[in-house]
């Protein structure tokens, strides 16, 4: 994908076992401080084209510019989280581009023209859709859109400065 088309990659997602010890693990390479949410307020989720109740916790820092996402699915409901982990043997899950409503929307769009389908989507608040697209010309990868106008897009921004500033110590770990 060109940064024409989706933009820079913002993040890179691992789907983990035990968040936790995987959060304490990237702090010894200095990468923090952790905003956990135990429990994210997912809507309208939708794995494969049907609703399902998945229940994840998840965990994000900066390193420079490029936000880590650390998921751990909470429970058996269907989604690529526990797709892939079970196909690939675990290691990177996706990459995320960060875009504007009108940007997400021509995205979602240019994606499934170019022969991409949704693997699961959802939402968290108002101007947070995102979703997860596979291709099978290229397996294993799996490319996120995110929209990022609203609260979703001020709470990653916020997230960055506070990494940004962290001396590599103090709370390491912020629920």
């Amino acid at each position: 994908m060109s940064c024409l088309k989706l933009g820079p990659v913002r993040q890179v997602g691992y789907v983990v076992d035990d968040i936790e010890k995987a959060m304490q693990e990237w702090i010894k390479l200095g990468v923090g401080p952790w905003f956990l949410a135990a429990k994210v307020p997912l809507e309208s989720f939708v794995h494969r084209g049907k609703p399902s109740d998945v229940q994840m916790a998840v965990a994000l820092a900066n390193s420079g510019d490029m936000q880590i996402e650390l998921i751990q699915q909470l429970n058996d409901a269907p989604s690529l989280y526990r797709d892939y982990p079970q196909k690939a043997g675990g290691g990177i899950h996706h990459i995320s581009h960060w875009l504007d409503t009108e940007g997400y929307d021509k995205a979602y769009k240019s994606l499934l023209d170019d022969g991409f389908y949704v693997g699961h989507e959802g939402a968290i608040g108002p101007n947070g859709r995102f979703a997860y697209f596979l291709n099978d010309n290229i397996p294993g990868a799996i490319i996120e859109i995110s929209e990022m106008s609203g609260f979703k897009g001020e709470y990653f921004k916020a997230i960055a400065d506070e990494c940004c500033k962290w001396d590599g110590c103090t709370n390491p770990i912020r629920r």
